[in-house]
């Protein structure tokens, strides 16, 4: 009796500690740092950190790097917990032109680090809708099937 209470309070306590699952890719700092803003080209990029799931909606605007955190909790749903976007973006002839990294803070999109060659950020609007469905995915679309 002792001995099945015991295994019962083990499974009870494993089930209720929370379990944080990671999904996508962003390049660490480390990686990002061998990218040279105005000598790197696509190519450079490509072998530093790897390809993109995600790249700009024009030919040339940017590659985008999205990763998120999510928490397990029990019986309870998954709540996402972190979402990050590396946006790198080129000029015309395929030459880096920006390295960001962005996150939300109390819904709002924020730079998290930035190494620019000009002030003006394009894409914004794709950084948000990168960043703006934090919370809004459902279980279903992240569980693997």
């Amino acid at each position: 009796m002792a001995l099945a209470m015991a295994l019962g309070a083990a499974l009870l306590a494993a089930g209720c500690s929370a379990i944080y699952r990671n999904h996508g890719y962003v390049p660490e700092d480390a990686d990002l740092a061998l990218i040279e803003v105005g000598k790197s080209t696509r190519e450079d990029v490509g072998a530093a950190v790897g390809r993109p799931s995600s790249s700009g909606l024009l030919e040339g605007s940017g590659w985008y790097y999205v990763g998120s955190s999510w928490k397990y909790y029990g019986a309870l749903p998954p709540k996402e917990v972190d979402r990050q976007v590396v946006a790198i973006t080129f000029t015309d002839k395929g030459v880096v032109e920006n390295v960001e990294r962005f996150g939300l803070e109390n819904g709002q999109v924020v730079p998290l680090s930035r190494r620019i060659t000009t002030t003006s950020i394009r894409g914004v609007s794709v950084i948000g809708q990168l960043l703006g469905s934090l919370g809004r995915v459902s279980a279903s679309q992240i569980v693997d099937r």
